[in-house]
């Protein structure tokens, strides 16, 4: 633990361990991309042509018992897991469009078994609107990231856009791997997570970066350490900030993931894992970025000098 002029408590040299950081998020992200490349993304009915089936039993079930019904009535097409959620609820995902005819059999069949009180929701995607969907959510995202780093290169300098755009990549690729490792479901409201978390995400990045173009007019930064040593005091400036600031949001969406309902699950944990992962890009990744690109520049000067 150290303190600089102004008595600014530096419990831990970050910028000098930014290897690691990096090292680490290499890590997560490369292992997500090799489960993405050899396991692929588990689309939801969004972005995958198919019908996901909604069904309320309305009374105890067993899902084996369920699945033996859908096969005998929809023999041809094949089907996720029947995964029960709720009360007395249970959803599953067939890989082909099926017919509302064939769909009406079903819960037929399921009332003769379990009871008048059975009902279902049936939401589905034909192949070339799911692929329209998923060519929107990747401009969407990409749109909104690169719009976020104009703003971020235009209010401050170029190296800061850079920075940026690099810790945004990351808070949008560590949700992406996560969810690929973990079997997650991707659908629409994870595309409206990604873009809640570039909102965030950007405006603890712009705090940080606004501290060290403050500190930058009033501390030393003509040499390697003193650049380091201002960054680090920026970022603990700007920690207890930070911290508050993700803990109450993460909070609230710790509670919607654990009390919410199915339909609101995946987009809570798509942002658990992106509000983290946005405030350690802007602190361990972003800035750090920022410094290996500015001391680059130092260096260019003296060899010219």
């Amino acid at each position: 633990m150290s303190y600089d002029k102004d008595h600014t408590v530096i419990r831990f040299d970050i910028v000098k361990n930014r290897r690691k950081f990096f090292i680490a998020s290499s890590v997560i992200i490369i292992i997500g991309l090799l489960f993405t490349l050899f396991q692929g993304l588990h689309l939801g009915v969004d972005f995958k042509a198919g019908t996901r089936l909604d069904v309320f039993i309305g009374k105890t079930f067993n899902p084996t018992d369920v699945e033996e019904v859908i096969k005998k009535e929809v023999p041809t097409v094949n089907f996720s897991k029947v995964t029960p959620y709720g009360e007395n609820q249970a959803y599953t995902r067939f890989d082909q469009t099926i017919s509302s005819d064939t769909l009406m059999k079903l819960e037929m069949a399921l009332k003769a078994k379990y009871g008048e009180q059975v009902s279902k929701q049936v939401s589905s995607v034909d192949p070339s609107i799911a692929q329209e969907m998923v060519q929107k959510a990747a401009i969407a995202v990409a749109i909104a990231a690169v719009g976020i780093a104009i703003y971020i290169a235009i209010r401050f300098q170029w190296l800061f856009g850079i920075a940026c755009v690099v810790g945004l990549a990351h808070d949008v690729f560590i949700p992406i791997a996560l969810f690929s490792i973990l079997g997650l479901e991707v659908d629409i409201t994870f595309i409206a997570a990604l873009l809640t978390i570039l909102g965030y995400s950007i405006n603890d990045k712009i705090v940080i970066f606004d501290r060290i173009r403050e500190n930058l007019r009033t501390m030393k930064s003509k040499t390697i350490p003193e650049l380091e040593h201002l960054v680090n005091v920026s970022l603990w400036q700007t920690m207890r900030r930070s911290v508050y600031t993700v803990a109450t949001v993460f909070f609230t969406a710790l509670a919607l993931a654990v009390l919410g309902s199915e339909s609101i699950q995946n987009f809570s944990l798509a942002l658990l894992f992106g509000l983290v992962s946005g405030t350690y890009s802007s602190i361990f990744i972003a800035a750090q970025v920022w410094v290996n690109l500015k001391e680059r520049n130092m260096k260019k000067k003296k060899e010219v000098m």
